[in-house]
C-alpha cells in the first residue's frame, strides 16, 4: 500500500530530471452398539420362538443379519495442491504449521559478516512465531496472487476481482472476519487496490461501483495480506497490450534494483537514487507516441509495523538528501511507481481506503453513528486499513456520516486515490523485505516476480 510523501518532504529531494464433535461420535457409537446388542438379544429369543415353532430358515437369516460386518470408513486424505479458486486452508497444506522460507540473500560488504556471526544466528532465533507468521502470510499472498495472474481477464468487474482476491485469501487463512475480531487474528492487511491507468494509488471498488476492465487499461494490484498483524504488502501490474511491455519492465527493474540494494546500514536517500537511475533509463512507446519512465517523486515505499502498514520510515523512489540508514530488525515494503504522466500524483476520486490512527486524539463524539461506528472499527479492525466494502459485510449501514465525523475529528485517517494526469499510465511493482540479524529474506519473492 503506497505511502505518499508529505508535501514538505519534497524539499529534501534532489531529482537528476525535474520531471466438540470427537466426544460425539464416541457416545453415538456407544450408542449404535447397546442398540445392535439389544437387537441381537431381541433376534435371539426370537430365533427360540421360531424353532420351538418348527420355523428354521428364519434362525438361519437372523444368524446371517447378525454375523455381517461393517466396512470400515475411509480416511480423508490430507490436501496436497491448491484448488482453484483457491480454499485449501495453508494449515491443511502445511500440517507442520511451518511455512515456506521466502528468497534468502546474504549480506555483503561490512555486514558479510552476519552470516556466519553466532551472535545474530542467535538473535535471528529468538521470535521465531515472527518469521512463521510473516512466512505463512507470505504464501498465502503467493498462492492468492498467481490465482489472480491466470484468472483475471478484460470484461471483468472491478468489485468481481477484489472480492475474489479478499474471499480467496480469507479462506485460506481460516478467518471469514465476520465474526468480531476475527479479521484482526489473520485476513487482509489492507483493501485491494485495483488502480487503473492514471490512478497510481488506493482506489478499490465502493459499493456500487460498476467499473469494467478493458483490454487497453493498466491494472496495479496492490494485496496486504496478515497474520497476527504480520502484513505481507506485495503488489504487481497487469496488462493485457504489448505496447505497455516496457513500462512494466522499468517499474520491475526499479523494484528489483530497491530490493537489491536494501540492507543493514542503507542510507534511505542513496538507495532512491539507484531506484530512480534503473527506473529512468527506460522508455515506451504507447500509441505511436514515445514517453520517457519517470519515478513518481512523491510517492515511496515505507517500513511496516505489527498491525501498521506505514511505519515511520520512507524509502524515496528519486534521489534524496535523506540520511536515514536501513537497521537490523526493520520490515520494509519496497515497492515503486513509474509513470508516462507527469511523474507526481495528487488526491482524486471517492474515498474508499480508511484507518484507525494509532496516534489518534480523544474526542468526545457527539454524534451517536460516530461512535457506534468507532466501536466496530476497534473491535473489529483495530489499525489495520478497511475499507467501506468490509464495513457492508460486516452488516454496517448508514455510517457515511459517522464516518465522515471520524475523519473530521482526526481519529480515523481517509486515503483518498492518488493520481497523476488523465491520459497517462502508471505501474507498480513491491516486495517485502525483512532485515533479519543474518540474512535479509525478500519474504513475498515468488516465481512469478
Amino acid at each position: 500500500m503506497a505511502s505518499k510523501v508529505p508535501s514538505e518532504g519534497l524539499d529534501k529531494l534532489s531529482i537528476s530530471d525535474a520531471g466438540a464433535k470427537p466426544a460425539a461420535k464416541a457416545n453415538g457409537g456407544a450408542q449404535d452398539g447397546d442398540a445392535a446388542a439389544a437387537a441381537d438379544h431381541s433376534a435371539d429369543e426370537s430365533d427360540d420362538d421360531a424353532a420351538d415353532a418348527g420355523a428354521p430358515d428364519a434362525g438361519t437369516a437372523a444368524k446371517k443379519k447378525k454375523n455381517k460386518k461393517r466396512k470400515p470408513k475411509k480416511k480423508k486424505k490430507a490436501p496436497t495442491a491448491q484448488t482453484d479458486p483457491p480454499s485449501v486452508l495453508m494449515a491443511d497444506l502445511f500440517p507442520s504449521k511451518i511455512y515456506p522460507t521466502g528468497e534468502e540473500v546474504e549480506y555483503v560488504n561490512e555486514n558479510s559478516y552476519r552470516t556466519t556471526n553466532e551472535e545474530k544466528r542467535h538473535l535471528d532465533n529468538l521470535d521465531p512465531d515472527f518469521l512463521n507468521d510473516y512466512r505463512h502470510a507470505a504464501e498465502t499472498h503467493r498462492q492468492v496472487r498467481q490465482w489472480a495472474q491466470r484468472n483475471i481477464k478484460p470484461g471483468q468487474t472491478l468489485t468481481d476481482i477484489a472480492n475474489g482476491i479478499e474471499d480467496s485469501v480469507r479462506r485460506l487463512v481460516g478467518h471469514d472476519g465476520l465474526a468480531e475480531g476475527d479479521a484482526i487474528k489473520a485476513g487482509m492487511g489492507f483493501p485491494t487496490g485495483l488502480n487503473l491507468d492514471h490512478i497510481a494509488a488506493h482506489f478499490s471498488p465502493n459499493a456500487g461501483n460498476k467499473t469494467v476492465l478493458q483490454q487497453n487499461n493498466v491494472m496495479k494490484v496492490d494485496i496486504g495480506v496478515h497474520v497476527n498483524g504480520r502484513i505481507v504488502d506485495s503488489a504487481f501490474t497487469m496488462a493485457f497490450e504489448p505496447q505497455y511491455d516496457n513500462l512494466l519492465a522499468a517499474v520491475k527493474d526499479a523494484t528489483n534494483t530497491g530490493v537489491k540494494e536494501a540492507g543493514i546500514d542503507v542510507r534511505l536517500g542513496e538507495l532512491g537514487e539507484l531506484i530512480q537511475e534503473a527506473m529512468e533509463s527506460y522508455e515506451c512507446e504507447i500509441n505511436g507516441t514515445t514517453y520517457p519512465v519517470k519515478s513518481i517523486r512523491n510517492l515511496s515505499g515505507h517500513t511496516i509495523h505489527q498491525y501498521s502498514i506505514h511505519g515511520t520510515k520512507s524509502v524515496p523512489i528519486v534521489k534524496s538528501a535523506d540520511a536515514t540508514k536501513m537497521e537490523e530488525g526493520d520490515v520494509f515494503a519496497i515497492e515503486t511507481f513509474g509513470s508516462t504522466g507527469n511523474g507526481y500524483v495528487h488526491d482524486q476520486g471517492e474515498v474508499s481506503h480508511y484507518a484507525l490512527r494509532s496516534d489518534a486524539p480523544k474526542v468526545d463524539l457527539r454524534l451517536n453513528s460516530a461512535k457506534t461506528l468507532l466501536t466496530v472499527i476497534k473491535k473489529n479492525f483495530n489499525t489495520l486499513p478497511f475499507c467501506r466494502r468490509y464495513l457492508d459485510r460486516l452488516g454496517q449501514d448508514k455510517y457515511l456520516l459517522g464516518l465522515s465525523n471520524l475523519v473530521q475529528s482526526g481519529i480515523v485517517e481517509d486515503y483518498p486515490p492518488l493520481v497523476d494526469k488523465k491520459g497517462s499510465y502508471s505501474a507498480q511493482f513491491e516486495h517485502t523485505i525483512l532485515l533479519r540479524p543474518n540474512v535479509k529474506e525478500v519474504i513475498s519473492r515468488g516465481d512469478d516476480y
